[in-house]
Formats: C-alpha cells, sequence, structure tokens
C-alpha cells in the first residue's frame, strides 16, 4: 500500500519514471544494480536484508546513485547509521506529510540533500553530547549493543557473530562500564531508547551476500 502512494507521488504528481519496485532487500540490491536508477527512495524496514544493508552495497555497487531514506523511526542510531552510508535524504514517515515527502523527493533528485527536523535534531543533539555513544564506544561494541537490545545471550552473541563466549561477555561488562549502566537490564532499556534494536543488525550486511 505504501509502494502504491509512492508511486502515484512520483510518477503522476511528479513526472518521475518509475523504473522498479521491490519488497525485500535482495530484490533491491538486484534491481538497483540491474537499472541503475538516478534515485532510490528506501525504506530501512524490509524483509531479508534490512534498509541499511540495502544502503551499503548501493554506496559499494553504484556509488552514484541517490538514496532519500524513508523510515517511521528517527533515533540516534538510525541517524547515525544514515551519516555514516552519505545518504542524500532522510523522511521521517511518522511526523512529515505527503507533501513533505514530494519536496523531498524533488530536493534529493535534484542533487539537493534533504532531511528531516526530527533527524537534524537528533543529529545535533548527538554531536553536541560529549558522552554520545559514537564518541565512547566502538564499532565492535556498536554492533554488539545491537544483539544485546535484541536481547541475546553472550552464548548467542558468540554464535551470531562467530566470537569467543567470554569475549562478548568481556564486550558487555565493556559497554556497562562505558555506558555507566549498573545491569543488563538498564543497557537493553539503553539501547532499545537509542534506536540499537532497528534495521542494522549484524550479520546482515553485504558481507552476507555471494
Amino acid at each position: 500500500m505504501f509502494r502504491e502512494v509512492l508511486r502515484k507521488v512520483c510518477a503522476v504528481e511528479l513526472g518521475h519514471e518509475v523504473v522498479g519496485e521491490a519488497d525485500n532487500g535482495e530484490r533491491a540490491i538486484e534491481l538497483i544494480c540491474r537499472v541503475t536508477p538516478e534515485l532510490v527512495l528506501l525504506d530501512l524496514h524490509l524483509p531479508g536484508l534490512d534498509g541499511f544493508a540495502v544502503a551499503e552495497e548501493i554506496r559499494r555497487r553504484a556509488p552514484l546513485v541517490k538514496i532519500l531514506v524513508l523510515s517511521s523511526h528517527c533515533d540516534e542510531y538510525a541517524v547515525f547509521r544514515a551519516e555514516q552510508l552519505r545518504v542524500q535524504g532522510f523522511v521521517d514517515k511518522n511526523t512529515n506529510s505527503v507533501e513533505t515527502l514530494k519536496q523531498a523527493i524533488r530536493a534529493v533528485a535534484e542533487g539537493r540533500p534533504w532531511f528531516s527536523e526530527l533527524f537534524q535534531r537528533a543529529k545535533a543533539a548527538r554531536r553536541r553530547d560529549p558522552l554520545s555513544f559514537d564518541k565512547i564506544l566502538t564499532e565492535r561494541e556498536r554492533a554488539i549493543l545491537v544483539l544485546i537490545g535484541v536481547p541475546l545471550s553472550d552464548a548467542e552473541i558468540a554464535q551470531e557473530i562467530g566470537i569467543a563466549e567470554d569475549t562478548a561477555a568481556k564486550h558487555r561488562f565493556n559497554l556497562l562500564r562505558k555506558l555507566e549502566l549498573q545491569t543488563t537490564t538498564e543497557l537493553v532499556r539503553y539501547a532499545r531508547e537509542h534506536g540499537f534494536t532497528l534495521p542494522g543488525r549484524p550479520g546482515s550486511g553485504p558481507e552476507s551476500l555471494p
């Protein structure tokens, strides 16, 4: 239903040619690499590979393709991942209207960045915070935090990403220390409140593709 709305906005109201649609991450990558569109409207929540994994693969295989992210979540970690992937725009589906969506598509199609107000506030708040997760946690620790938020045990985390269980336990201890938390329950709450349980789970990225 949402893709039908997007198709109407793009083709009927904005006069763009819609060269393809995909209902899962793997299909999206195959289609994008085959037709090389000028602009991709990318939802973060996709079956199979999530939107972040799709964006990573687009950046690797078709770096000139513009990406406009559409998401019902605009948490700190989602904003951070979108920045890392150098997307051209981000529309918050919860607070932005169809008219706003049209403005975003027009801007990105014309080569201008477009990021929702909520995205920009979250980005600015994180950059002002000297103790934000991107400043105090390593990339590996952020990946572990995603899995803790699921939540997975140390044994399950070890199996998920191919490390020793003792190593997973040490990462959990370091996360508690760095984030100044006392219990795993608090750590799970932190992960969920900051968006670490959204798309981007380790093992779902392009390294898992043939």
